[in-house]
């Protein structure tokens, strides 16, 4: 799109920006109606914030963990602070682990989870659809972990001294997962658990 155009149409191209994980900086003014209702530090002593409420961000926190430990194995090993068989070891082990359990988060997320929010509060569509926008994006990158990664793990058998050179390209999707992860995760809980207390849903 020129520039001219962006101008033309500046409201649709501002939206864009403001929506898009890659660009925007945190969840939109109009999608925290009802976050400033129930503000992140109040939901631990809410009477509605069951214990499904919980075990959902509880996944959360596992994304970020095995994001985080693939990150710092990738580091230690370009750094020499492990040895490579158990890097790659542990590579398949929680890799695995990662891209396994984000599709199958995501794909309840985007069949069931929130299409149950819509129909609760019809409001957030745009933030659920925005949500959702987020879960394409990460479906990519996480295409291009897993094929780096069973790159890497193979080359452990066919190539041992290609592996480290491998890394250093796996080191900057760890990033950028743990990128997108940080703002997704949680524009999502500031959307999600807002109405799941509000409606008095998963109790």
């Amino acid at each position: 799109m020129c520039i001219l155009s962006k101008l033309r149409h500046a409201p649709t191209f501002y939206r864009m920006i403001q929506t898009h994980i890659q660009t925007r900086q945190g969840l939109p003014e109009d999608m925290q109606l009802l976050l400033r209702d129930y503000p992140r530090e109040t939901w631990p002593d809410h009477p509605d914030f069951t214990a499904s409420i919980q075990n959902w961000m509880g996944a959360h926190q596992m994304f970020r963990q095995l994001t985080a430990i693939t990150q710092t194995d990738t580091e230690k090993l370009i750094d020499g602070g492990i040895e490579q068989y158990r890097y790659t070891r542990r590579l398949s082990h929680f890799g695995n682990l990662l891209v396994r359990n984000l599709h199958g988060h995501h794909g309840w997320e985007d069949h069931s989870f929130f299409p149950e929010l819509n129909r609760a509060d019809p409001r957030f569509e745009h933030g659920l659809d925005m949500l959702e926008g987020d879960h394409v994006v990460l479906d990519d990158v996480l295409d291009r972990f897993k094929r780096q990664g069973n790159r890497i793990v193979q080359l452990e058998y066919l190539d041992p001294n290609a592996v480290l050179e491998e890394a250093k390209h796996l080191h900057g999707l760890t990033e950028e997962i743990g990128q997108f992860l940080t703002r997704h995760l949680s524009d999502e809980e500031d959307l999600a658990v807002p109405i799941l207390l509000h409606h008095k849903l998963r109790g």
